[in-house]
């Protein structure tokens, strides 16, 4: 459960009360610092910390971009995590990736778990680590960190591609990590809820594909007895000419199989789209649906056609529709 008693009141503050209808709910335009790639959110006193993946080459070493909020609304830039690349990362890949990529962030029993990914474009040689935090700061949000290490690994023989994680406590006292990038889709595997790292070695479970198509960036929550999984389908990171769009799919169990609003079995394709491109909002994407006891948010980024095809924060109510689906109405 991605929430507090403080992340609710903060965005029912923020979005104008979530639980009326997502029209209701009063979505609006960020402001600020709201530059970020592949965002992650989560609330702290005070406000909110979000988490985007790091610049590529930059001094920095292309480590995680971390932005504040006091309300959700207006942003403004924090710095990195660290400085540079975790030290086992270059030993692990036999490389040094240029950045850090889709960071995601949750929290149990008070602790921060902050998984992230390391890789390059083209490959699945890639890796998935983990940070945790248990006295995460509004004033200080690069301080406290402890990193795990190595969460998840993939391999070239692999079909499948260990990045874009997203983790979901599914309420039986079981952790899950969702993750997958083109190859053969999106894969979960078990977690010990405790360490947050890899619970036994099992081949993880196949829950949504393209056959070799664009399908990334997964996320899952909870809602009236289905898990409902989200994905980020065609293409990203091409500024104006991305076509990144968000999909949704859901089943009964957070293991799958997952399908669609029409039925379609989500390893045959399938996905329900959620949101796509509106106006100023190009290849909106690399999103978290973020489950609160009132009411749930869509956190992603999109391309800016007003200015330049800069990609940038937004945050967006989702409303359950008496259909059972998730829906998402008129980007501001």
């Amino acid at each position: 459960m991605r929430t507090s008693t403080l992340f609710l009141a903060l965005v029912v503050l923020a979005l104008g009360g979530l639980a009326g209808s997502a029209q209701e709910r009063g979505a609006v335009r960020l402001t600020g610092n709201t530059g970020i790639h592949d965002p992650t959110m989560t609330a702290v006193a005070g406000g909110f910390v979000a988490f985007g993946t790091g610049v590529e080459l930059a001094p920095d070493g292309g480590a995680i971009r971390l932005k504040t909020s006091t309300d959700g609304i207006a942003w403004a830039d924090a710095g990195t995590l660290t400085q540079g690349l975790p030290e086992w990362i270059a030993a692990e890949l036999g490389f040094s990736p240029r950045n850090i990529w889709a960071p995601s962030i949750s929290m149990r029993a008070g602790v921060h778990y902050l998984y992230y990914s390391a890789s390059s474009f083209g490959v699945n040689t890639s890796a998935i680590g983990l940070a945790t935090n248990d006295s995460l700061d509004l004033a200080r949000p690069a301080e406290g960190w402890t990193d795990r290490g190595l969460a998840l690994r993939s391999h070239r023989p692999d079909n499948f591609n260990a990045i874009d994680p997203a983790r979901i406590d599914s309420g039986d006292g079981r952790a899950w990590l969702a993750f997958g990038s083109f190859w053969d889709g999106i894969r979960l595997v078990e977690l010990d809820p405790v360490s947050g790292l890899r619970r036994g070695n099992e081949a993880p479970i196949r829950l949504a594909s393209r056959g070799g198509g664009a399908i990334e960036a997964p996320s899952i929550i909870y809602q009236d007895a289905w898990f409902y999984l989200f994905v980020s389908f065609d293409r990203c990171c091409a500024g104006l000419a991305s076509t990144y769009r968000v999909m949704v799919g859901r089943a009964r169990d957070v293991t799958g199989p997952y399908a669609d609003a029409a039925g379609v079995p989500m390893l045959d394709g399938g996905g329900t789209e959620l949101v796509a491109t509106q106006g100023r909002y190009v290849g909106p994407g690399g999103q978290e649906a973020i489950r609160t006891p009132a009411g749930d948010v869509l956190v992603f980024h999109y391309y800016d056609r007003e200015a330049g095809g800069a990609p940038k924060l937004q945050i967006m109510p989702i409303e359950w529709g008496a259909d059972g689906w998730p829906h998402i109405g008129v980007l501001p």
